[in-house]
C-alpha cells in the first residue's frame, strides 16, 4: 500500500511541476496587457511653448545634461515604457500621478532632479557612474 501512495505522490508532484512550468512559459510568451493613460507621441505647438517655459530657468549646461539623460533613458521618447517607469526621463509612473503628458514629464523630471541631485549636471554625473539616476 505504501508503494502505491508513493507512486501517486510522485505522479501528483510531477503533474504539479509540469503544470507550473507550462503556466510560467505561457505567461512569459503571452504579452502583458497594461491599461494606462499614455502620452501622445507627438508634442503640440502649445506643449512645446509650455515645455520651453518650464525649462527657461535652466542654463545651457543644465539643458545639455537633461538632454543627455533623456537620450540615454528613452531616446527622447515621451512614450517609452519600462516596467514601472515611463516617459522621456523614465520616471516612476506613480511620480507622474497618472498624467503622462510631455509637459508634466518635463515638470516632474525637473522637480525630481532638483530634489535628489540639485542639478541636471549632478544627475548626469551620477548617471555616468551608475547607469541610472
Amino acid at each position: 500500500m505504501s508503494k502505491l501512495k508513493l507512486k501517486i505522490a510522485a505522479a501528483l508532484l510531477l503533474f504539479g511541476f509540469s503544470f507550473g512550468m507550462v503556466t510560467d512559459v505561457a505567461t512569459s510568451v503571452m504579452p502583458q496587457v497594461e491599461t494606462t493613460a499614455q502620452a501622445s507621441s507627438k508634442v503640440s505647438a502649445r506643449q512645446k511653448k509650455q515645455i520651453a517655459k518650464i525649462n527657461a530657468s535652466l542654463s545651457k549646461k543644465q539643458k545639455a545634461a537633461k538632454k543627455w539623460i533623456a537620450y540615454r533613458e528613452s531616446r527622447y521618447s515621451y512614450t517609452a515604457s519600462n516596467g514601472s517607469c515611463y516617459g522621456r526621463y523614465q520616471l516612476l509612473k506613480a511620480y507622474l500621478h497618472g498624467n503622462y503628458s510631455p509637459v508634466n514629464q518635463e515638470k516632474m523630471a525637473n522637480k525630481y532632479v532638483a530634489g535628489r541631485y540639485g542639478s541636471w549636471t549632478k544627475a548626469k554625473k551620477f548617471w555616468q557612474s551608475h547607469h541610472w539616476y
